[in-house]
């Protein structure tokens, strides 16, 4: 009998933390800004990076304390996951809420931390330090890779 891994297994309300946790691919795409429309709530990437996004890594560098760090800084739980509406297309935690299937490249299913990365799904080398631009200027910074 084939074993039944956790992701397709379980909803996002029936994984333990350490497995709700794991889904995150370490895209870093969360962790950029983004700019809403007003008018019709699409919402905008741009390649700007929080501060305290390790640019190759694409992990926080304060974690643990993100929301000490940075108030704005949204902690996913399995109950928001569906009010988060910003997070992007190939976000696992989006996915997994949908019922639609991992990506061949997230680490869960290729069992490779890098594979993210090695997909160029991440925005490793792609993105830039908040504090080396004007905040009020975000708009010159849209992207549309994500």
């Amino acid at each position: 009998m084939p074993v039944q891994v956790f992701w397709r297994a379980k909803t996002l309300a029936q994984m333990t933390i350490e497995e709700f946790e794991s889904l995150c691919d370490g895209c870093g795409k969360c962790c950029l800004h983004k700019l809403e429309n007003e008018d019709n709530g699409d919402v905008f990437y741009t390649k700007v990076a929080c501060r305290f996004l390790d640019h190759d890594s694409c992990k926080c560098q304060t974690y643990n304390d993100r929301q000490q760090q940075v108030s704005d800084c949204v902690v996913l739980k399995p109950e928001t996951v569906k009010e988060t509406y910003w997070l992007p297309e190939t976000c696992a935690y989006r996915l997994i809420d949908e019922g639609v299937p991992l990506f061949d490249w997230h680490p869960l299913v290729s069992g490779d931390p890098d594979s993210v990365h090695k997909a160029g799904m991440s925005v490793a080398g792609q993105v830039v330090h908040e504090n080396n631009v004007d905040l009020n200027d975000l708009e010159d910074y849209i992207i549309r890779w994500v």
